[in-house]
């Protein structure tokens, strides 16, 4: 099976491949700017892809998928086509590049690939960096094509509840069980009934880099995931979440992302939560 990951040394060697598009992928929950932070520092030829802007407008959740019309156009404007061989990153090691993998293989783009340990170990390893405005990107066609089964809405994720798959919730522990308060304001604390807890950075070591497949297998495992139900990834708002989902497609295993997430869950009087661990 293809790894979903490529490493820095890889990457170095190919970097200047003619149908190699590399795309920055940082997001921050914090609010630091992460179009300003690619301006000051990038990997060479990168292309910045604004999750918020590229996101359905139409709702009040964070940065919820476009329709394809939509992401096709933002995707051809970063001179990315369908057929291209993309590698995502992003400055915190792994976190929102999972996300922006996943949107790009859900769109149709088959050869798509994480950068292991993000722009951090780039940098550590003292490799090429640029800075300043990118240079706009030769306009492309990216042809979509919806791949099925790759997203989970509520009535999914409510039927998951009555055992039908399972809930991987990839928020830190504190939140999962309602000791910690949501960052967004207006969510319940808590959890979906029999949800199980991941969190994201316990698939991933102390470099930001997803752990190798037998350390993968046992965190699950310690999570009480078993991989013969259909499992649903969750998180915040749907960031996270997708960490989870890279780690299962590492192991061979497909999973439905709840794109809502907390952000849609929480928020609402008719969706049961608990707390606890």
């Amino acid at each position: 099976m293809a790894s979903f990951l490529i490493s820095t040394d890889d990457l170095a060697a190919q970097l200047n491949a003619p149908n190699l598009k590399i795309v920055d992928a940082s997001w921050h929950l914090d609010g630091r700017d992460a179009r300003v932070e690619f301006e000051q520092a990038r990997i060479p030829g990168a292309v910045f892809f604004d999750l918020d802007a590229v996101s359905d407008h139409t709702t009040d959740l964070p940065h919820m998928l476009p329709d394809a019309a939509a992401f096709a156009q933002a995707a051809g404007a970063l001179g990315i086509a369908a057929s291209d061989r993309i590698v995502v990153y992003d400055s915190q090691g792994l976190f929102s590049a999972a996300r922006v993998w996943w949107t790009f293989r859900l769109m149709g783009a088959e050869d798509v690939r994480v950068l292991n340990g993000g722009l951090p170990k780039w940098r550590a390893e003292g490799r090429p960096l640029a800075s300043g405005p990118a240079e706009p990107p030769t306009p492309a066609v990216f042809t979509p094509g919806r791949r099925r089964g790759a997203v989970a809405d509520m009535p999914t994720v409510l039927a998951a509840l009555t055992g039908d798959a399972q809930i991987l919730d990839a928020r830190p522990a504190a939140r999962f069980s309602g000791e910690a308060a949501e960052p967004r304001p207006g969510l319940r604390s808590g959890h979906m009934p029999g949800a199980l807890n991941v969190p994201f950075k316990s698939v991933l070591d102390d470099d930001g880099r997803l752990l190798p497949a037998d350390a993968l297998r046992d965190r699950f495992s310690q999570a009480g995931v078993t991989f013969d139900r259909p499992i649903v990834t969750s998180c915040g708002s749907g960031v996270t979440a997708a960490v989870l989902t890279l780690a299962l497609a590492e192991l061979g295993q497909d999973s439905a992302l709840y794109d809502g997430a907390w952000a849609e869950w929480g928020s609402r009087a008719d969706t049961p939560v608990v707390t606890g661990p």
